[in-house]
């Protein structure tokens, strides 16, 4: 038996589904795929936590006593190259995005592919209701699951130690310029590895609950980028954040939002025309203004706590959970746009980007996914802000033009545009107004729908 392991989003060697179910000779791979490069910025941060990566997974693979050969093209034309020399399968983990589904059946045609789900818990083919369709609401998902989140550990895969590794010239390692990037500084946080960010999330697990919505504070465990690329399982994570010395209550807490991720998932195999179109099946009459997106996108919408977040995130990929919710709401909701826009957007900077969490996070801001928010629930942006961040920190850490502004002013609509001194963005809509016009929107869109049923 001779396997391909094709290492992707799952850069590690503990827990690992390949690893442990691979045989005799192995030839380990990543490829940095051009149809994925290319379509980049050149000074993309995950290309160069990724490209750190793959590295430090070649080195963990050679102590085992194999290694990793790395290759820089497009997947179908490297497999077709590699064909010939007589390997039976390749071993990979699986997405249920789109552009995963059309590349691994691609790959298929050439050299049989075994996938295993490996960056998720669930396999959300086996997780149904009694009458045997898909759960739409995450609260009856979570309960039917309640053997798994409550008990104590989750068993991990056990790597095959037997295999042997195919003899090959492993040396070529492109650089970052090869592959038409720069070399980025990257957050601290992503120069830490799961354990480290796990040692210091156990000093803030007690508060979670209470803390995490304050945007302002570092509440959270920081372990959603190395979540997404694999560097710690899925498993993993639940067995470590359950043997953590903190109140059941608190651990009990942050599984939770662990398993938001696994319904986002399974929501995703179930429901696959989610990724293109609004899950409810409502027609929205979204506002084409391709100027007001832009504002949204460069964080000129005059509502400082937009703003913020939006020139944050384009400057380290970066946005708090809380941040999400109110930029997507405003959006959707104040700005009528259409989610699809913002979710590729977001797909364009966030560090942390996964598919599925984010096409199910912007649907459930939008009011057009399962157990969305209600379409008469809209953020108020101002009070967001000043309930979340009372002092305006993080506004006036962004916002330098800000920072002798009281968050009185800044947390009152139109506060900052009535200053002579400041020379800030007009808001583009008022809250109240584009508040009304949104739900007179959905209120229409929802009402056509059950009509036309």
């Amino acid at each position: 038996m001779r396997q391909i392991l094709w290492f992707r989003r799952d850069l590690r060697v503990e827990d690992s589904a390949i690893l442990s179910n691979a045989k005799d000779e192995v030839l380990p791979i990543f490829i940095f795929d051009r149809n994925i490069l290319d379509k980049l910025p050149k000074d993309d941060k995950r290309v160069t936590f990724i490209y750190q990566n793959v590295l430090k997974l070649k080195e963990n693979l050679q102590n085992l006593g194999l290694n990793l050969l790395v290759f820089y093209g497009e997947p179908k034309e490297i497999f077709i190259k590699l064909k010939k020399y007589g390997f039976d399968e390749i071993l990979t983990s699986i997405d249920f995005d789109s552009f995963s589904k059309k590349r691994d059946d691609e790959i298929s045609k050439i050299i049989p592919l075994k996938r295993y789900i490996d960056s998720f818990i669930l396999t959300p083919s086996d997780i149904l209701k009694v009458d045997k369709t898909p759960y739409k609401v995450f609260t009856a998902f979570y309960n039917s699951l309640e053997y798994i989140h409550n008990s104590t550990k989750i068993e991990e895969f056990k790597s095959n130690l037997k295999l042997k590794k195919v003899d090959f010239d492993y040396s070529f390692i492109p650089t970052l310029e090869n592959l038409g990037f720069i070399k980025q500084k990257l957050p601290e946080f992503l120069n830490q590895s799961p354990d480290e960010l796990i040692e210091k999330f156990s000093n803030k697990i007690q508060n979670y609950q209470e803390n995490r919505d304050y945007f302002y504070l570092d509440a959270g465990s920081n372990l959603s980028v190395h979540l997404r690329f694999g560097l710690i399982s899925p498993r993993s994570l639940f067995n470590k954040i359950k043997s953590l010395d903190a109140s059941k209550k608190e651990i009990d807490f942050y599984i939770k939002e662990l398993f938001w991720r696994e319904f986002y998932n399974y929501i995703l195999y179930h429901f696959p025309n989610s990724e293109f179109e609004n899950l409810n099946g409502i027609k929205v009459n979204w506002n084409e203004n391709e100027d007001d997106f832009i504002k949204w996108c460069n964080g000129n919408t005059g509502v400082p706590i937009v703003d913020a977040a939006m020139k944050n995130l384009n400057k380290t990929g970066l946005m708090h959970n809380r941040l999400r919710m109110v930029v997507s709401s405003y959006l959707t909701k104040n700005l009528l746009i259409d989610w699809r826009k913002g979710e590729k957007y977001f797909a364009l900077k966030l560090l942390d980007y996964e598919a599925s969490s984010n096409i199910g996070s912007w649907q459930w801001a939008a009011s057009t996914g399962v157990d969305a928010v209600p379409y008469f629930r809209v953020f108020n942006p101002y009070l967001q802000s000043k309930k979340f961040d009372k002092e305006a920190i993080f506004i006036k850490s962004i916002l330098k033009e800000l920072e002798n502004i009281s968050p009185k002013v800044i947390y009152t609509e139109n506060g900052v545009q009535e200053d002579i001194f400041l020379n800030y963005p007009r808001q583009m809509v008022g809250i109240s107004y584009s508040r009304n016009r949104a739900i007179l929107e959905f209120k229409k869109a929802n009402n056509d729908r059950k009509n036309y049923k």
